[in-house]
């Protein structure tokens, strides 16, 4: 056999990963039938069985959209000092977080988060705008990649609150947090980050 022959195909998925959704997350979670509410941010809600992919996509732009939502998610809870690299731990976390999620509600936790990201994304925002010396709020409507990143980063910033010098472990205020947005609750973190910014920015039009 020659080298040429040894070379993967050119549509081989990278790293082994399955192109199908056959196999499940977590080896327990279906991923093949997740249901989707809202077409804007459908295309940057990606759902795989990989939790883990080493960062494939990091060094590409825009690529992170490509990445499954649960692992986006498992990046965004490290995103702060005490959690910088924390992996496999934050993954055990949210591992944990998805069976009390099932208990509570009977649904599948991976279509809990996807309707908790589309809950908690915020349509409208504020930007300024300098005239003359006057800076001057304006709204503007928000791209569907960013309401992605805005919304995980709204939850993440919610567990971290809930769980961080505090009784609660963080599996539970991972939990509480995803179902509190999929049921659009205003108490959850998330949702009312969300309101607030577009409440700013229907005040800013």
């Amino acid at each position: 056999m020659s080298a040429e022959d040894e070379q993967p195909e050119p549509d081989a998925p990278v790293g082994g990963e399955e192109s199908d959704l056959s196999a499940k997350l977590f080896g327990t979670w279906d991923v093949s039938e997740i249901e989707y509410a809202d077409p804007s941010t459908e295309r940057y809600i990606n759902v795989t069985p990989i939790a883990h992919t080493a960062g494939r996509h990091a060094s590409k732009q825009f690529q992170k959209s490509q990445v499954s939502i649960v692992e986006r998610f498992i990046n965004r809870l490290m995103q702060t000092e005490e959690n910088t690299g924390k992996k496999l731990q934050t993954l055990n976390l949210v591992r944990d977080a998805f069976d009390i999620v099932h208990e509570r509600t009977e649904e599948n936790p991976v279509q809990v988060l996807v309707s908790a990201v589309e809950n908690a994304a915020p349509r409208e925002e504020t930007v300024r705008l300098k005239y003359g010396g006057i800076s001057v709020p304006k709204a503007v409507d928000v791209a569907p990649q960013r309401r992605v990143d805005q919304a995980l980063k709204f939850i993440a910033e919610g567990v971290h609150s809930a769980s961080f010098k505090s009784a609660t472990p963080a599996e539970e205020a991972i939990a509480t947090q995803l179902i509190g947005a999929a049921n659009y609750d205003v108490q959850t973190y998330a949702i009312s980050q969300k309101e607030e910014k577009e409440r700013v920015a229907a005040a800013a039009r």
